[in-house]
């Protein structure tokens, strides 16, 4: 299976980015291929709404999002890790997400995984990105493969203190 990861964190070693890096660990150890893009390391501009790409053609603007394009067109699943930060996916996450406009019509079915890392305890303040994350999977009718909500890692390397690293790595292995 080919297997691309968004990441979302500004942090490079942030939490979110940590927890997806074992994920990665253990989609790779079982023969899965996978793709990392950390979405904060590159530079991708939001949707222009210009629709010259007909939802299905090269997008007008030249950045970075062509370095991912063909891979999420061609991955068996998509995991989308991410920090809350007000409530919602990290801005440079979104991003990316946003010019699926450009591939929606080849894109096809697809897994998708949420990784979302919080400093709060209350888990709930993730619900609006739960949500645009169930609706998005909905829409482009992919297969929900689970998530993981990991509350109370505020600080980076945080998350590497607690059962979410290990539950990571098994839902890598497990896809």
């Amino acid at each position: 299976m080919k297997i691309v990861i968004l990441k979302g964190s500004p942090r490079k070693s942030g939490n979110s980015n940590l927890l997806a890096d074992f994920f990665a660990k253990g989609a790779a150890e079982t023969g899965h291929e996978v793709f990392e893009f950390d979405c904060t390391r590159h530079k991708v501009g939001g949707c222009l709404g210009c629709n010259a790409c007909g939802m299905n053609g090269p997008c007008v603007q030249k950045d970075d999002f062509g370095l991912v394009r063909d891979k999420l067109v061609e991955a068996d699943a998509i995991v989308f890790a991410t920090p809350i930060y007000y409530f919602g996916m990290s801005g440079q996450l979104k991003s990316v997400i946003d010019r699926f406009y450009s591939i929606h019509d080849c894109m096809g079915r697809k897994k998708a995984v949420l990784i979302a890392t919080m400093g709060n305890p209350d888990v709930r303040v993730s619900e609006p990105a739960t949500l645009m994350y169930d609706k998005m999977v909905n829409y482009l009718g992919w297969e929900d493969c689970g998530r993981l909500l990991a509350a109370k890692v505020w600080s980076v390397g945080d998350v590497e203190r607690t059962p979410y690293v290990d539950k990571a790595y098994e839902m890598g292995k497990s896809l």
